[in-house]
């Protein structure tokens, strides 16, 4: 059952679906691809979630989410494999009907369109910024090329359009490959700052910027407070446990980390000579590359600036030197990273939109096409005009990524495994009704927390991968 690729129609004939070809894709390339759809921009603020859960206690939350975020991808491909199904929407249809189908496609497109919004919005905060640097332009200048609303539209256009357009995701797996190569250079610049940089810094003075030295300053401020040797010390000790008003916020913040959910079943039907176990497989290596790289960004980032770390790490960097030409480098490939992420996280939008509204209709590239553009825009037209548009995308990222990476697999593994041969009381069904509670636990908690931090206004929360 599980090599067969779809079940019949009622006419005897095999659907025509978006997905419906010979997988061509080898392995390595889905690894990429897999690798790439986890990678998020929030990578960015793991050295400050370290910095608020203490190291030991990180490594504990990011093991226990990877294992379960592999553990989630095993019930999703065991589903999928029952019914000969490898749509996540279709997985919805088979377990609950119509209404199954929809909610798994809605929650596929809410959770990527922000995701590819919370990229672009690093598109049109950064790309500036980074342009500005290497021109040594004049930052309050009014130009045109360092204006983010242009940039971003120009990006998405000449970038983002053309990779999107693709038939199929596996050839984007050069790209995703090129787009892991970036964030392991910005990996490596931030184990190569580790060793350069004392926790003691001097903040960047435009005035004696040509003169001054990070070393050369002993002591830091916290507001306009200078702290004394003794606790300007303690600011930089590593702390094995820590336990702070922020610590809360960094669960969701891991939780989210290995979101890849959406992209799983679309890159299953692509692969050559597909399985199950192959999948798990790539999946896997996926995830523990994933794995080892968000731990050693996060702990290098945390050692560097230890107390003083912030949430978007780069930014602590600017701090010291605003142009320093590595970092500038760093910028430049985590910006092509989110940018060429983009196109992998559309892909499971326009397969939901085509699953939604046209299941019976044949491949058209006319609406293949129209999807993308109409996806784009709508994206463009968010990140130029919603001014809380972060906000926004938590709420969203609190109930859309707990339903795909913990509740749906979980309940549609209940209800299309038979009954015959695992039944109800069966190990393997508790643990996915088990699975699917601590799903429901983590959309509450997440949710309370973004309410508070906005009744309290210190917007910390998100829910973004």
């Amino acid at each position: 059952m599980e090599n067969e690729e779809f079940l019949p129609g009622a006419d005897g004939k095999k659907p025509v679906r978006f997905t419906d070809f010979e997988g061509k894709t080898s392995f390595g390339m889905s690894v990429f691809n897999l690798g790439n759809a986890i990678m998020g921009s929030g990578i960015l603020g793991l050295a400050y979630a370290m910095a608020n859960t203490g190291i030991l206690l990180f490594l504990f939350l990011l093991t226990a989410v990877a294992a379960l975020s592999s553990y989630s991808i095993h019930l999703l491909l065991k589903s999928s494999g029952i019914v000969g199904i490898r749509a996540y929407e279709q997985l919805g249809f088979r377990a609950f009907g119509t209404p199954g189908k929809m909610a798994a496609g809605i929650a596929i497109t809410l959770q990527n369109i922000g995701a590819m919004s919370s990229y672009l919005y690093i598109v049109k905060s950064e790309l500036p910024l980074v342009i500005q640097a290497f021109l040594k332009a004049d930052p309050n200048a009014d130009l045109w090329y360092l204006n983010g609303n242009y940039l971003v539209i120009m990006v998405s256009a000449s970038v983002i359009l053309p990779l999107a357009l693709m038939k199929q995701l596996g050839y984007l797996g050069y790209t995703s490959g090129f787009s892991l190569s970036c964030m392991v250079f910005f990996l490596t610049a931030v184990i190569y700052k580790k060793f350069q940089i004392p926790c003691h810094f001097e903040e960047f003075n435009s005035l004696n910027h040509t003169t001054a030295h990070p070393s050369l300053n002993v002591s830091n401020h916290v507001g306009d407070h200078l702290l004394t040797r003794e606790e300007d010390d303690a600011l930089c000790a590593p702390r094995m446990f820590t336990l702070n008003s922020q610590t809360a916020y960094t669960i969701p913040i891991l939780a989210f980390a290995f979101v890849c959910h959406p992209e799983v079943l679309p890159i299953y039907t692509e692969l050559r000579n597909p399985t199950k176990k192959k999948m798990q497989k790539v999946s896997n290596i996926s995830i523990f590359v994933m794995y080892t790289m968000y731990f050693l960004a996060a702990l290098f980032g945390y050692l560097t600036f230890y107390g003083n770390v912030e949430p978007e790490l780069l930014h602590t960097y600017s701090r010291i030197d605003p142009y320093d030409t590595l970092i500038l480098c760093v910028r430049v490939a985590v910006l092509t990273a989110v940018t060429l992420t983009v196109p992998i996280v559309l892909f499971p939008v326009r397969r939901a939109i085509q699953q939604m509204l046209f299941p019976t209709k044949a491949f058209s590239w006319l609406r293949h096409i129209a999807i993308a553009l109409v996806l784009l825009m709508l994206i463009n037209m968010l990140v130029i005009f919603a001014p809380n548009i972060l906000g926004i995308f938590g709420i969203i990222g609190a109930t859309s990524a707990p339903c795909l990476i913990f509740i749906f697999p979980a309940v549609f593994y209940i209800r299309i495994v038979p009954k015959e041969s695992e039944p109800l009381s069966s190990l393997p069904k508790i643990l996915a009704a088990c699975f699917a509670a601590l799903g429901v636990s983590f959309m509450i908690m997440s949710l309370s927390f973004i309410i508070i931090d906005w009744t309290s206004g210190s917007g910390n929360a998100g829910g973004g991968h």
